[in-house]
């Protein structure tokens, strides 16, 4: 059987973290699309010939120091493009931010969007609204762009934990902009359009984590973590997925991220 492993990944900067890249992506464990988040490096910089060298193609937009979105992939992408394409923001520093955290592409029939959503600092912030008006432009883009039964797989770190299964901590976290009834719901009206969560279809069970504070002692081998990097997809693509894993040893090599990559595999046409 033929199959489309499509991952997920906030690298918290593509370069410092080439050394796991490289022994990953070098393994029979790579995956054909990789979507990554939080590179942190400006388009000049991007490590185009790194990913061409173990046979990735790569898209990319980035920004000095922060943000940063790419796709990198066995395949050829097509259809790719860059932003939330509604011309809603402020100005053009506004613009090259936006368009450093959504990128999308089409792989045969299959349709990937990789964002990295704001994390909005705290509730009572500025940037707390925009990342809930964030995620309702990503229902708009969703409606503009896609029907709800074509193929589509929304991936990213979203810095949203649906339910109390996805954080070690939900009692003492009701208040963070990560957790927040009001971003929950956020998260919840864009899904309405019609997407289902694989990850949970295959990993249903607490304790699955994708992020391990760097500020938390030992947090990994302690396992005190949020899932907040996601694999969603509409319904016609739920139904090709044949497992989903968390690659939890990246996060165990030496200067890892602070999250790991997630990985879906999808019965191929």
């Amino acid at each position: 059987m033929s199959l489309l492993k499509i991952a997920t990944f906030n690298v918290n900067s593509v370069r410092t973290r080439a050394p796991i890249l490289e022994k990953w992506l070098s393994s029979s464990k790579a995956p054909d699309v990789l979507c990554l988040q939080e590179t942190k490096s400006q388009d000049v910089d991007f490590p185009i010939d790194f990913f061409d060298s173990l046979g990735y193609k790569a898209v990319f937009k980035g920004m000095k120091s922060y943000n940063g979105v790419a796709i990198v992939s066995k395949i050829t992408p097509k259809n790719v493009a860059f932003g939330l394409g509604d011309g809603k923001f402020e100005d053009e520093a506004m613009s090259e931010s936006e368009n450093a955290r959504v990128v999308r592409a089409s792989f045969g029939d299959v349709n990937v969007l990789n964002t990295y959503i704001p994390q909005g600092k705290s509730i009572d912030h500025s940037d707390y609204p925009y990342k809930l008006a964030f995620l309702a432009r990503v229902r708009d883009l969703l409606e503009r762009e896609y029907k709800p039964s074509d193929k589509v797989v929304w991936v990213g770190d979203l810095n949203v934990a649906m339910t109390d299964i996805d954080l070690t901590n939900p009692k003492a976290n009701r208040q963070h902009p990560c957790f927040h009834e009001d971003v929950k719901q956020a998260l919840e009206n864009v899904m309405s359009w019609g997407l289902v969560d694989i990850f949970r279809q295959h990993r249903p069970d607490a304790g699955e984590f994708t992020y391990w504070d760097y500020r938390v002692k030992d947090s990994l081998t302690r396992n005190i973590g949020w899932r907040i990097d996601h694999i969603l997809g509409t319904e016609s693509q739920a139904a090709l997925c044949t497992a989903v894993e968390v690659e939890r040893e990246l996060r165990a090599m030496e200067r890892p991220s602070d999250h790991t990559a997630v990985v879906a595999s999808f019965k191929a046409n």
